[in-house]
């Protein structure tokens, strides 16, 4: 699985430092100067980690205070890099940050660093991970089955299309068998959205052990078969519940 990182730095060393190191661990690296720039990036495209120069970048501290209000990387898994006289390590957690690194950034410390978050970064890209589908759902609500399509599918919600209108009050209950899988799979769930064409997305809520279980595993395979790295999302579109 290649995973995507956004690197805010000016520091020629630094860089020359991550990067490798990075790849290493099938991370690709986009390297960014300006903190003006990173801000419009992350604003428009999805990283599995942001790593920001904070404290010898100009700006670098506003894009490290505004990350988390990005529509697209709210949940990014994020490092604060520190020079040790401006921003404290406390004050970096503070704001939101999943690892600091201090400066001079060494080898051996940025590898230690990236090897712990490698997990959270792979859990977090199969969390937003939304895989288009097409498959039959039965959509219950107030007791009355309604027939729909789906379009895509992630970890926390689905996304389909329905030929009329759904009550917008109420729980409701999805029944779908996923392609090349024999189990049906029956679950509870809550609209988030719809449009006036008749597009649908709905939350899964109470999700069996089981049902998540066949989901994650079913998700992992279309991953892996996609081979490529995945679209970037920018919260447009018909989109699956995260």
């Amino acid at each position: 699985m290649t995973l995507e990182s956004l690197l805010l730095s000016q520091d020629v060393d630094m860089v020359r430092v991550l990067r490798p190191m990075l790849e290493k661990l099938s991370i690709q690296v986009e390297v960014c100067q300006e903190a003006e720039k990173a801000s419009q990036i992350l604003n428009t495209e999805k990283f599995d980690a942001v790593i920001i120069d904070c404290d010898d970048v100009n700006g670098g501290l506003e894009v490290l205070q505004g990350l988390r209000n990005t529509p697209s990387n709210r949940s990014s898994i994020a490092f604060a890099v520190l020079n040790g006289r401006k921003t404290t390590t406390q004050q970096a957690f503070g704001m939101g940050i999943n690892f600091v690194l201090q400066k001079p950034v060494t080898g051996l410390n940025a590898a230690r660093c990236f090897h712990a978050a490698l997990n959270f970064m792979e859990r977090e890209r199969r969390r937003y991970y939304r895989q288009p589908v097409e498959m039959p759902v039965t959509v219950i609500l107030q007791d009355k089955p309604y027939r729909a399509k789906s379009t895509n599918i992630s970890e926390g919600g689905i996304a389909i299309m329905v030929a009329q209108a759904l009550p917008k009050n109420g729980d409701a209950r999805l029944q779908f068998a996923l392609p090349g899988c024999k189990a049906r799979l029956e679950m509870e769930a809550e609209m988030a959205w719809c449009d006036a064409r008749g597009n649908v997305g709905l939350r899964f809520s109470n999700l069996p052990q089981s049902s998540r279980d066949l989901l994650e595993h079913w998700l992992n395979e279309q991953m892996e078969k996609s081979a490529g790295p995945l679209e970037k999302l920018s919260g447009s579109g018909l989109e699956a519940i995260q």
